[in-house]
């Protein structure tokens, strides 16, 4: 079962500006279809919580397999 939340309710769990939701990460982070819809096509946005929480474990697993370099690069080891 999904939970659909509105931009505001996201803004809250992720403590983001619901603005830099909607014109940072929706369509570049967040797909349509994936991580939100459009319900009977309108232009309302609902984002399904599991999947963006899906999305947040997947960039917090991939950055813990990195060793941060002092020149702002980072090792892959």
């Amino acid at each position: 079962m999904n939970t659909y939340i509105t931009v505001n309710q996201l803004a809250e769990r992720l403590h983001y500006n619901p603005r830099y939701i909607n014109h940072t990460l929706k369509d570049k982070v967040f797909f349509e279809g994936v991580h939100y819809i459009r319900p009977f096509g309108g232009r309302r946005i609902l984002y399904i919580w599991e999947s963006i929480e899906e999305e947040l474990m997947r960039y917090t697993k991939d950055s813990a397999s990195v060793i941060p370099m002092s020149n702002g690069g980072v090792c892959y080891g």
